[in-house]
């Protein structure tokens, strides 16, 4: 999830001061108050989401403790929720979500089964990354298992939006080396449908 940062927004609060007036005498100096001013930025309230967001997932093993804690959850879904309102007049699907991101956190079923249950293949799970190319328009989502299997999905997307992105699984993938490769088919023949 990434936030692109904005030009602070600045809040004005004027309090009324008395008009000057010629005629008025008085032995005390007129004091006249300065307008008040809050400014509030944007981006600091983005990054303080963005932390916070970071502090609530960085004990939950990209989702795999989360799971089960509907309490968790609830509260790192409020925190997206959070991150979302903030960027809610930001473009998020322009040239600036081509890259590589790291998961770090999903709800999402079989991303966390196939992290979770690496180990029945003789491996873990190591980085989960998603590299996305708007121009080419695809996207791919790559689990590595090291030191040398590599599990990928490639699809196409489509920006449907300002902020969304639709995709078409196209094929999935399996790369290994032969070690790791015959781990994985002794452990689960015919399982790799598109291997």
């Amino acid at each position: 999830m990434a936030i692109s940062s904005s030009p602070p927004t600045v809040s004005t609060i004027l309090k009324r001061r008395p008009l000057h007036n010629p005629n008025f005498t008085s032995s005390k100096p007129q004091r006249f108050r300065l307008p008040q001013i809050a400014c509030s930025s944007l981006t600091a309230q983005s990054q303080s989401a963005k932390q916070n967001l970071l502090n609530l997932i960085s004990d939950q093993d990209r989702g795999l403790k989360t799971q089960n804690d509907t309490t968790k959850r609830d509260s790192i879904i409020k925190a997206i929720d959070a991150m979302a309102v903030l960027g809610r007049d930001t473009v998020t699907t322009g040239d600036s979500l081509s890259a590589t991101w790291r998961l770090l956190w999903t709800t999402e079923k079989e991303q966390l089964f196939i992290i979770e249950k690496a180990y029945l293949f003789g491996t873990q799970a190591g980085d989960v990354l998603q590299v996305i190319d708007v121009q080419n328009k695809t996207l791919n989502n790559v689990i590595t298992f090291p030191p040398d299997g590599v599990f990928f999905v490639r699809s196409s997307i489509e920006v449907a939006s300002s902020q969304r992105v639709n995709f078409k699984v196209m094929k999935g993938k399996m790369l290994a080396t032969s070690d790791f490769a015959e781990s994985l088919f002794n452990h689960n023949k015919g399982a790799c449908g598109q291997c």
